[in-house]
C-alpha cells in the first residue's frame, strides 16, 4: 500500500513538471515574440517619417504613400501572431515598392535625412530578423516539446497548441533587401 503511494506521489510531481515545463515553454514563445513587436514598433515609427521626406520629391506618387499608409496600419492592428505575420509581410511589400519608387528621384537619394532613415530602418530590420530568429527557435523547441510523448497527451488535455513560424511567404522576399541607394 505504501508503494502505491509512492507512486502516486511520484506520477503527480511528475505530471505536474510536464505541464511546467510547458508552461514555461509558451511563455518563452510569448517573450520572443514581444522582441519581434518591439523592432516592428520602431520600424512603425519610422515609416511616416520616410513616406513624409519621400513626398516631399515624389508628389504624384498619392496611391503608393496611401498603401504604405493602410499596410503600416494594418500591421499596428493585427491581433495574432499569425495576423501579424500576414500583416508585416505585407508592409515589407509597400516598403519596397517605396523604396523602387525613391530609385527615381536622384536628388531624394542624396537627402541627408531620407540616408539617415534608411540606415535607421536597415538597422531595425536586422534586429527584426535576429529577433525572429530567435523566436522560430523558440517555437521550434517549444512545437517538438508539445509533439513528444509524454508531453503531447498532457498539451492536448491542457489544449497547448502549436505555434506558427515567423516565416517570409514571399519567395522573393526571401533574398535581403537592397535599400542602399
Amino acid at each position: 500500500m505504501i508503494y502505491v503511494f509512492f507512486l502516486l506521489i511520484f506520477l503527480g510531481i511528475y505530471f505536474i513538471g510536464i505541464y511546467n515545463s510547458l508552461v514555461i515553454w509558451k511563455n518563452r514563445v510569448k517573450t520572443s515574440f514581444s522582441q519581434i513587436d518591439v523592432q516592428l514598433k520602431r520600424r512603425h515609427d519610422l515609416i511616416p517619417n520616410l513616406v513624409e521626406t519621400v513626398k516631399g520629391y515624389a508628389t504624384h506618387e498619392k496611391e503608393l504613400f496611401e498603401n504604405v499608409a493602410k499596410a503600416r496600419t494594418s500591421a499596428m492592428s493585427a491581433g495574432s501572431i499569425s495576423e501579424k505575420i500576414d500583416a508585416e509581410n505585407q508592409l515589407s511589400e509597400t516598403l519596397k515598392t517605396l523604396f523602387a519608387v525613391s530609385e527615381n528621384y536622384p536628388e531624394l537619394k542624396a537627402n541627408q535625412n531620407f540616408l539617415e532613415l534608411q540606415r535607421d530602418l536597415r538597422d531595425t530590420e536586422d534586429k527584426v530578423s535576429a529577433s525572429r530568429q530567435l523566436f522560430n527557435t523558440t517555437v521550434l523547441g517549444y512545437n517538438t516539446k508539445i509533439q513528444t510523448f509524454p508531453n503531447n497527451i498532457f498539451a492536448g488535455i491542457f489544449n497547448f497548441s502549436e505555434e506558427k513560424f515567423f516565416e517570409i511567404e514571399n519567395k522573393e522576399e526571401r533574398e535581403s533587401p537592397k535599400v542602399q541607394f
